[in-house]
């Protein structure tokens, strides 16, 4: 049986391609959640005034791949220690954040962070927010598998290809 997972690094582009390959994960879609506009678009989550994170919606099958591992493997791939940030893209809309849709799953996304602050893995202090699970917006199609569909383009070659290539160097054995 299948479970979700939604989950904002910043740039949605970047989480779904590292999620993509995880053995166990079935989908990943590109969306906007975290909002108050009805079926926002790109260009209006961009502009920072709906409230939407960019994230992604992944299903996954967790008798494969937990919701921890998955939570896990997306806090090591991105920055939760940046308020607002990822890189270049600055404000709310780039939040790292997490999206729980079950109590289950909230107290997990707790303890891993707990975990990951007790280890001491960032070096400064967690700041990815817990957030409640509002509708999920699927964003437009070509924002769907944006790092396969577009390897050759400036920002993919820059920003997404080092996180895949970290992600291949230290986490394969987590991938298909």
């Amino acid at each position: 049986m299948s479970e979700q997972a939604i989950l904002a690094g910043g740039c949605f582009w970047c989480t779904e391609a590292i999620l993509k390959d995880v053995r166990g994960v079935e989908k990943i879609e590109s969306g906007y959640i975290g909002g108050q506009v009805a079926h926002p678009t790109y260009r209006q989550v961009c502009g920072g005034d709906t409230g939407h994170a960019e994230a992604v919606r992944a299903t996954f099958d967790p008798a494969v791949v937990s919701y921890g591992d998955l939570l896990r493997l997306f806090m090591v791939t991105h920055d939760p220690t940046s308020l607002n940030r990822q890189g270049a893209d600055v404000g709310t809309q780039y939040r790292s954040a997490v999206f729980p849709l079950t109590p289950e799953q909230e107290a997990q996304t707790r303890a891993v962070f707990a975990e990951l602050e007790q280890q001491q893995v960032f070096g400064k202090p967690i700041v990815t927010s817990i957030e409640p699970a509002t509708t999920f917006y699927v964003a437009e199609d070509y924002h769907q598998d944006y790092y396969a569909n577009n390897p050759d383009q400036g920002y993919c070659m820059a920003v997404i290809a080092p996180k895949v290539a970290k992600l291949r160097a230290h986490y394969g054995q987590l991938l298909r």
